[in-house]
């Protein structure tokens, strides 16, 4: 994997985080990552116009809107299994077999978040070894993130960050791979979903 599609994923994964009330100062650090570690002009310039719009928003707006947009709509979740398998008795399994994945390849979950967790696992595809397994996962990334872009509202810096992944970083999906995911879904009896925070 190239050196711009591990920041990429990196910065992604942080700005698809829940925005904490450490949020202004993080931003900070996100823009001197994107300056220093991406060398492609294109990313930069679509993350630059991400920020843009996030630095002249309150944290309260941006919390409204991180919540209004992965948090009360299930096409947007930011679960992977539960995009997978929707409210199949089989996802407490697959969470398992990510959890191995990741333990094996000598990373330690260190959040409460559940080990799904879409931007956990762009931090983990990051820095994890060549594998099957991750090449797996990337492509199973790949079909859930495509999912979650076609269901976003297109005026959100969230869509933004989408784009960017899918054109950048992620195989793009064909439309029968996104058929298919639809298909083997069980439908959630709940919309909630929990609350995030980060991998290391």
């Amino acid at each position: 994997m190239s050196k711009d599609k591990q920041a990429t994923l990196v910065i992604a994964s942080r700005l698809l985080g829940y925005p904490s009330d450490q949020f202004v100062k993080e931003l900070k650090d996100i823009q001197l990552l994107i300056e220093d570690a991406i060398e492609s002009t294109e990313i930069k310039e679509e993350f630059q116009e991400t920020l843009k719009f996030l630095s002249v928003k309150s944290l309260r707006d941006i919390q409204e809107l991180y919540v209004e947009t992965f948090d009360l709509k299930t096409k947007t979740g930011l679960y992977l299994t539960a995009h997978e398998m929707g409210d199949s008795n089989r996802r407490g399994l697959a969470l398992i077999k990510l959890q191995k994945i990741i333990n094996e390849a000598g990373f330690e979950r260190l959040s409460e978040e559940l080990v799904d967790y879409i931007p956990m696992l762009m931090e983990f595809l990051a820095v994890a070894p060549d594998s099957n397994e991750k090449d797996r996962l990337e492509y199973r990334l790949a079909v859930v993130l495509q999912r979650i872009r076609e269901n976003l509202a297109q005026h959100t810096p969230y869509s933004r960050i989408l784009k960017i992944l899918m054109n950048h970083v992620f195989p793009n999906p064909s439309k029968e791979e996104i058929e298919q995911l639809e298909n083997n879904r069980e439908e959630a009896d709940l919309e909630e979903l929990p609350y995030p925070i980060m991998y290391q």
